[in-house]
C-alpha cells in the first residue's frame, strides 16, 4: 500500500489508536494526544475500523466518487483519435466547441500532450554492413557571404546606408554537395555553383574516387528526386560507374536520413560554427573540418568511434572471416 505523503500515522500507528480507544478504554482525545492526531482524525479512523474492520485504516483515493462536470470518456477517445491526426489543441477544442484549457488539460492526462512523431509512421532504423554497398548522396544551399556580419564589423553602422539585407549584396547561393556512406559515415564533400546534373554527375564521380582511394567498391547510391537525378544523363552516367541508382520515396526526406543527419552536424560545426569574412574563407575551412570528422570525431551511432576507424574495423572483421 501507498502511503499518503502527509500522514501523520502508518497503518501500525493506526492499529494502535484503535487498540487503545476500543480495547483498552482510553478516551478519543488521550488517544488522539498520545497518537499526535486531532480528536477528529482519530474519530474517522475509530469509525471506518467498526465498519470495515482493518480494511477501513488503508488509504482511500482522494478523487471524489463522482464528477458531474467531468468530461465524458467517449469525448476523450475523440480528441485522442483527432490528435493522433495531428491536429493541434486549439483546432481539437475548435472543432469539438470546448475550451482550449480543458483540451490541453485532457490531452496531457492522457500522455498526448506534445505532437513530436504522434500519428506519423514509426522510424525505420537500417545500416548496411558493408562499406561501399550504399552512399548517400544529398545537397544543401548556403547563400553566399557578400561582406562580413554584425559579428564581424561590431555593430550597425558598419552596415551601411542601403542596409544589410539590400539586394544589392545578395551574391546568390553555393550548393554543397554532400556524400556519406551507409556502414562508416565516412564522408566526402564539396562546395560548388549549381546543383545541375552535370555538376551532380562530376561530383558522383569524384566522391566514388575517393571511396575507392580507401578500398571502398560503391555499389548502391541513395538520392532524393531531385531534377539533377531524375535525369537521363544521371542516368547513363551510373551505369558508365557500375552503381546502381535508388530513389527516396517521395515527400519522405528521412529516407535519406543519414545524408540529412550529416548536413546538420556539417552545417554545426563548420558552416555555422565559426565567423567567416568571405565564402572563400570558408570553403577553405571545409577540408580541415571535414578531415577531423572523418579521423577524429565521436560518432554516436558508431560506437563514439570516428568513421575511418570504423572503415578499418570493418576491414579487419572481413579479413578473419575470409580466414575462417
Amino acid at each position: 500500500m501507498k502511503l499518503h505523503a502527509n500522514a501523520r500515522l502508518s497503518v501500525k500507528g493506526r492499529e494502535l489508536l484503535v487498540d487503545r480507544i476500543l480495547e483498552r478504554d482510553w478516551s478519543l482525545a488521550q488517544a488522539a494526544e498520545a497518537a499526535g492526531v486531532s480528536d477528529r482524525t482519530a474519530g474517522k479512523w475509530v469509525a471506518r475500523f467498526r465498519v470495515e474492520g482493518q480494511q477501513g485504516l488503508l488509504d482511500r483515493s482522494s478523487a471524489p466518487k463522482s464528477s458531474p462536470a467531468r468530461t465524458p470518456e467517449e469525448r476523450v477517445q475523440v480528441i485522442a483519435a483527432l490528435r493522433r491526426l495531428r491536429m493541434t489543441g486549439a483546432e481539437i477544442a475548435e472543432c469539438l466547441e470546448m475550451a482550449l484549457s480543458t483540451v490541453s488539460g485532457i490531452l496531457t492526462k492522457i500522455g498526448m500532450g506534445k505532437l513530436g512523431r504522434l500519428g506519423l509512421e514509426p522510424a525505420v532504423r537500417y545500416e548496411r554492413s558493408v562499406p561501399g554497398e550504399l552512399i548517400h548522396v544529398d545537397v544543401k544551399k548556403l547563400g553566399r557571404i557578400s561582406r562580413p556580419g554584425w559579428r564581424v564589423t561590431g555593430g550597425r553602422k558598419s552596415r551601411g546606408a542601403a542596409g544589410y539585407h539590400s539586394k544589392a549584396h545578395q551574391l546568390g547561393w553555393e550548393f554543397v554537395h554532400v556524400c556519406v556512406d551507409d556502414a562508416t559515415r565516412l564522408a566526402y564533400v564539396e562546395v560548388l555553383d549549381d546543383e545541375k546534373a552535370t555538376t551532380a554527375i562530376g561530383f558522383l564521380g569524384r566522391a566514388i574516387a575517393f571511396y575507392t582511394s580507401h578500398g571502398v567498391l560503391v555499389k548502391e547510391l541513395l538520392t532524393d528526386n531531385g531534377g539533377a537525378y531524375r535525369s537521363a544523363v544521371h542516368a547513363i552516367a551510373c551505369r558508365a560507374l557500375g552503381v546502381r541508382h535508388l530513389r527516396t520515396r517521395p515527400y519522405r526526406p528521412q529516407t535519406n536520413g543519414k545524408a540529412e543527419r550529416f548536413i546538420r552536424t556539417m552545417l554545426g560545426g563548420w558552416a555555422y560554427g565559426a565567423i567567416y569574412r568571405s565564402s572563400e574563407e570558408r570553403t577553405a575551412a571545409l577540408s580541415g573540418w571535414l578531415d577531423f570528422y572523418n579521423r577524429r570525431r565521436p560518432h554516436g551511432s558508431l560506437g563514439h568511434q570516428p568513421p575511418l576507424k570504423r572503415l578499418e574495423a570493418s576491414r579487419r572483421n572481413n579479413l578473419a572471416g575470409s580466414y575462417s
